[in-house]
């Protein structure tokens, strides 16, 4: 439905966005990954689920259906939002 959807659009802008959120004492800490990128017109690739077929990320020429678990990793949002909860939680060390 989404490509159906998207057929006549010339913005196929699209991003993922992961927010982690933390409380501590009380107080809340968010932490957020954000993955850029767009929409292509037709399914490639056949790992990972949902929009990962039609999904680039900027900076790549393939989908995350088209990559392997690490290199997807690089791009990830959950990834990014992830690694600035351990850092915060390093810095409590």
């Amino acid at each position: 439905k989404l490509l159906s959807n998207l057929a006549e659009k010339q913005d196929r802008s699209a991003r993922f966005r992961t927010i982690i959120s933390l409380i501590l004492d009380g107080k809340e800490k968010q932490f957020e990954g954000i993955c850029p990128g767009k929409i292509i017109d037709r399914k490639k690739g056949t790992h990972g689920f949902g929009y990962d077929p039609v999904f680039i990320p900027n900076g790549s020429a393939k989908t995350f259906a088209e990559m392997e678990q690490a290199e997807k990793a690089i791009f990830s949002h959950r990834r990014k939002a992830t690694d600035k909860l351990v850092t915060f939680l390093n810095n409590l060390i």
